[in-house]
């Protein structure tokens, strides 16, 4: 390993000059950058969306895109392992990327895993694949990258990734398609024997367009900041194009990623990323919206779209859909917003409409604490469901205005809404730290059934008083809004029978301090504590 690190350090030295001149046909590639066909810079920042297990989720594209999204990478099947996509569905899936104005990264996840799972399919057939997609990709260069198969290695003799990859490239190239490519890396995507890392040049000059960029997925691998940095940096410095084609931030039994790192370092290299993954997953953890509700986000979806260099700050549309890359014009301020429907946990915002040069396309809600500003909830309307809120507690609210460019208007004057206190419900919570470490812990909530009949299907709210998260949860699948946590039971503690319980566990973060919060609602109901 420390020999293939060496190597790629070496070979990454050299800025690649084999590829010819990049062909300005819609998406492409030149000095390792992302263009777009008009030659201005495009960087990702999306999410990936579980479609071919998922076909019926319509609305998904739309609500990504309103949560700031400019960009989605598209899970579709070849057939080996999964229902084959048809050419109509496919056409279907870029018309509705079209339509929400998101650029489209489609990709056979039938690849993933080669070698080590038996089930994979090969890159070869992935190829193929997409040749038999010719006439529905026609036309989309400005519109969709083709990612030949996800993660088409596992760990078993990864250097055997490079010949298939540079024949599969020659192959959709010797087919006529002229779109950008993009190559998962192997190791089931995070490359940690640095296989890509030291055959990028070679890879990348076997396209004759020089239209090709690599996708690194960084998952527990990827759990320090100079591991995420020197990785990074290699690339750009060799002037390879990458973007992070999945992440993930929740920390699993392999590890804990550095999401913040990885975040941070592609903003500060104008890099793309696309975070694992919108809804559906069997491991529930990196969902990034519960059961595909844009207004359920989990703590994963909160950090990913409106925390600190997350989607919503640093996203901008591509150009294609806005006009021509020169409006620098922001939208006004939307109106004062008027709460409505206050009940104990939620309420709906509507606020006066902003006007813009080219038009508003998004607006967000936030709640101001002094200094602080926290996201709320997302829109594409002038109106809002704030959910997932503390009962009793007023919330100081303001809107912002977006425009395709992604220009940010000055903020709404703020309004103040107080939620109302809860009915009292029959059931007991109680609330355990078990173990704790500098700036993580782990707790156990027991909720107890306190009346005479089962209760099937629940939600459980509370809030953190010290700026607490949940980073992992058993028992019960969480979705957190700034302090306040909302959880859903997991498949086996959906009923909690007559005078029965049960029990729910996570680990999180905290900072100096961890005082355990001090309310539960159970369905809305207040629940005693213990």
């Amino acid at each position: 390993m420390a020999l293939a690190t060496l190597l790629g350090l070496l070979v990454l030295g050299a800025t690649p000059s084999q590829a010819a001149e990049p062909q300005a046909t819609g998406l492409h590639i030149s000095n390792g950058r992302l263009l777009e066909a008009n030659g201005n810079d495009f960087v990702m920042r999306g999410v990936n969306h579980a479609y071919t297990w998922y076909p019926g989720e319509t609305q998904s594209l739309a609500d990504i895109k309103a949560l700031g999204a400019n960009s989605v990478r598209v899970v579709l099947s070849d057939g080996d392992r999964w229902t084959r996509n048809t050419p109509e569905e496919v056409a279907a899936v870029i018309a509705s990327c079209k339509a929400n104005r998101l650029i489209c990264v489609l990709e056979v996840h039938d690849t993933t895993g080669y070698g080590e799972d038996a089930a994979a399919g090969t890159l070869d057939s992935a190829a193929d694949y997409w040749i038999g997609l010719k006439d529905v990709l026609a036309g989309q260069e400005d519109y969709v990258i083709v990612n030949i198969g996800n993660e088409p290695w596992g760990n078993t003799d990864p250097a055997g990734w490079t010949d298939p990859t540079i024949s599969a490239v020659k192959k959709l190239r010797a087919a006529g398609l002229e779109h950008t490519i993009m190559v998962d890396a192997p190791n089931w995507g995070q490359d940690w024997q640095n296989v890509m890392r030291t055959n990028a040049p070679a890879v990348y000059a076997a396209d004759t367009t020089g239209n090709l960029i690599f996708s690194i997925h960084m998952y527990s691998v990827y759990d320090t900041a100079a591991e995420i940095t020197d990785y990074l940096n290699a690339f750009v410095a060799a002037k390879l194009p990458i973007l992070i084609g999945e992440f993930g931030g929740p920390a699993d039994q392999w590890g804990d990623p550095d999401e913040d790192t990885i975040m941070a370092e592609a903003q500060r290299l104008n890099l793309g990323y696309l975070a694992w993954s919108w809804s559906g997953n069997t491991d529930p953890i990196l969902d990034l919206s519960i059961g595909f509700d844009p207004n359920r986000l989990s703590s994963w979806g909160q950090r990913v779209f409106n925390g600190p260099n997350g989607i919503a700050r640093t996203s901008k549309e591509a150009t294609i859909f806005g006009g021509g890359g020169t409006d620098t014009q922001p939208p006004t301020a939307p109106g004062t917003p008027t709460a409505s429907a206050v009940t104990s946990t939620s309420a709906q915002l509507t606020w006066p409409a902003a006007t813009d040069n080219v038009g508003v396309t998004a607006y967000e809600v936030v709640r101001v604490t002094g200094t602080t500003e926290t996201t709320l909830a997302a829109s594409t309307t002038t109106s809002a469901a704030l959910t997932g809120l503390s009962p009793n507690t007023a919330y100081t609210v303001a809107v912002y205005a977006k425009d395709a460019a992604g220009n940010r208007s000055a903020r709404s004057a703020t309004a103040t809404l107080t939620t109302a206190n809860p009915p009292t419900g029959t059931c007991a919570v109680t609330y355990r730290v078990v173990n704790e470490w500098p700036g993580g812990f782990q707790a156990d909530l027991t909720v107890r059934n306190t009346g005479t009949g089962p209760v099937n299907g629940w939600t459980l709210a509370f809030a953190f008083p010290a700026g607490q998260t949940v980073t992992n949860m058993w028992g019960g699948v969480p979705a957190q809004t700034a302090d306040t946590v909302r959880v859903a039971p997991a498949s086996y503690t959906t009923t909690i029978p007559a005078s029965g319980s049960v029990s729910i566990g996570f680990t999180g973060t905290k900072g100096t301090t961890n005082p355990s919060p001090t309310a539960f609602t159970l369905n809305g109901a207040t629940c005693t504590t213990s």
